[in-house]
Formats: C-alpha cells, structure tokens, sequence
C-alpha cells in the first residue's frame, strides 16, 4: 500500500463515522481516567459479573460507572479478562474498582475446566468459544444468588427503576433481561418446543439483565447442547444457552424503556445497549450526553452518590 493509500485507510477508518464520533471516542472517552476511583462495592444482594478485554475496557469503565452513579447501588462486581488484557488495562480497572474481584483467563481456564470436568459438551464449549465465559465463569465464580448481566456496551443516564426493583424483589423469582430488535438464536423456537417442552422465550438479550444463579444448571446446559445446529453461530450461542436456562427457569423481559434499538434517540431511557450496529452512538450520543450533562465532574467531585435507603 503506498504512503497516499495509507493515509486514506488511517482517515476512513478514523473518522468513517464522523468527526463527532471521533473526537468524542479519542479525546473524551479516556477522560473517565481521570476520575476517582468506586469503591465500597461489596454488598452481596447481586453481583455484577462482566466479561471484558482488549478492545472493550475503556468502554466497560463509563458502564460501570455510570451504572453505579445513577443506581445508587454498590453491587459487589467481578470482572473477568478474555485473555487479552494488557497490564495497563488491568492496572486501570483495577485503581478504578479496588474492591472487584479481577479474574484472569490463566486463573479461570484452571478453574471452570477443573468444574466442568463432568461436563464433557460444556467443556468443549468452554474451550473453543470466548464468549462462552459470559455463561461458565460467571457462574463458577458467583458469589450472591442473583447476577447482573451487564455488557460493556451498555451506559446508564438515570436510575433503572425497574431494574433495581427486580433485582431487589425477593419475591421476584424469574430471570429478567432487555428484549433484543430480533430473536437470535443458534435454535429453532418450534424445535426446542417439541424437544424440550418448553417455550423458548424470543428476543432474549444477554446484554443487561438480572440471573438467578440456579438457572445455570450444568445438567440443563449439558442437555441443551444436544440440540440440533446448536453450535452453528459463534456470537449467538452463549445468548442462546442463557434464553433456554432463563426459559426452563422462569423469564420476564424488562419493559420496553430497555429494549434494544437501532435507530438514534436515546430521550427518557434509563439505558442504552450500544450493540455492534451502533457502536459509534455510544460515542457521539451517549458519552456526548453524558459529558453534557456534567456526568464526569459529578465523578470527580464525588457525585451525587447517597446509598439507597433498603426497602
């Protein structure tokens, strides 16, 4: 490629969706950098487990943080590395959550294989799908009863009431996810019907959610991973175990305030999930938003955070 060429790719790929985009995902994203570190985030009423990794730290910190900001909550939180987390990554996450459980894919690769070992379909997913994290090392490391699912993709921009109240019901006894644009599975709803004999719930998201830990049962994963053309899409199958799980257990989606969308206009949602489609509104609606809003200086001069008051 000539000195010319590569000067155009480095423009298009830089500046493809805009200079807006660009300047708010160069210049102002790191700026959450410079803020103080959460900290107190220990009480085991749910955990929050996120899977990250090279391309997705800086993004999964303004998640956390505004969740924690606008929540008012301080979930215990463990975050687990895909294995491509450099050491300047890792040192970020872990002065910004000093109380995280930080999981390295060394540490978890001996201990979910070692839990799995009785498992021989699960093992083998475990072992050649990276996203099948989201759904074995979560649950190996769970530490509470009820889990936040929580993509890095996804910012908060006030509390999520409904959210919260599920995740803090007792009462409330069935798993609790936003609704994808479209049902994507690796499975047929029909199919599962007739096998299984249980409705497959459709638009299942694995983005943000609440998971009761009793619905990742192994001997229900193991079974699952028995059905026809299972295997047959990568980045569809770990949300596809987590739909049949949260259907044999019990599911409710969240309301439609969460659901995922495509198109722009993020007014009076309590969140957003930036799914890959839209990736570069995360940048130059939703950080853009945020920023306006004096999200950074309230971080930085120690937020309007006051614990809520249990119910």
């Amino acid at each position: 490629m000539s000195t010319l060429g590569r000067l155009a790719y480095t423009i298009r790929t830089k500046y493809g969706h805009g200079v807006p985009t660009a300047y708010y995902r160069d210049v102002v994203r790191p700026r959450i950098l410079q803020t103080p570190p959460t900290t107190g985030t220990d009480s085991k009423q749910c955990e929050i487990h996120v899977l990250t990794s090279s391309t997705d730290w800086l993004n999964l910190i303004w998640a956390l943080k505004s969740f924690y900001h606008f929540s008012r909550r301080r979930y215990a939180l463990c975050i687990h590395d895909d294995g491509t987390l450099s050491e300047e990554a890792r040192f970020h996450l872990r002065r910004h959550f000093p109380d995280s459980r930080l999981i390295s894919r060394a540490e978890a690769d001996a201990a979910v294989f070692a839990d799995l070992a009785a498992y021989p379909r699960c093992g083998e997913l475990r072992g050649t799908n990276t996203l099948s994290l989201k759904l074995f090392d979560f649950r190996h490391y769970l530490e509470s009863s009820r889990m936040l699912l929580l993509d890095g993709d996804i910012l908060f921009f006030s509390e999520p009431h409904e959210l919260l109240r599920r995740i803090e019901d007792p009462n409330y006894i069935r798993n609790s996810v936003n609704e994808d644009v479209s049902t994507a599975y690796t499975v047929e709803i029909d199919e599962v019907a007739n096998r299984l004999m249980f409705r497959l719930e459709p638009r299942f998201n694995s983005g943000l959610g609440l998971i009761h830990t009793s619905s990742l049962n192994l001997d229900w994963i193991e079974e699952f991973l028995t059905l026809p053309g299972i295997l047959g899409h990568p980045w569809r199958i770990e949300q596809t175990l987590f739909a049949l799980c949260s259907s044999r257990f019990g599911v409710g989606l969240l309301p439609e305030a969460y659901r995922v969308r495509l198109e722009p206009n993020m007014d009076g949602l309590p969140s957003r999930h930036y799914v890959g489609k839209i990736r570069p509104l995360m940048y130059s609606e939703g950080i853009r938003k945020l920023v306006r809003s004096d999200f950074l200086k309230q971080l930085s001069a120690g937020g309007k955070y006051q614990p809520a008051i249990p119910s």
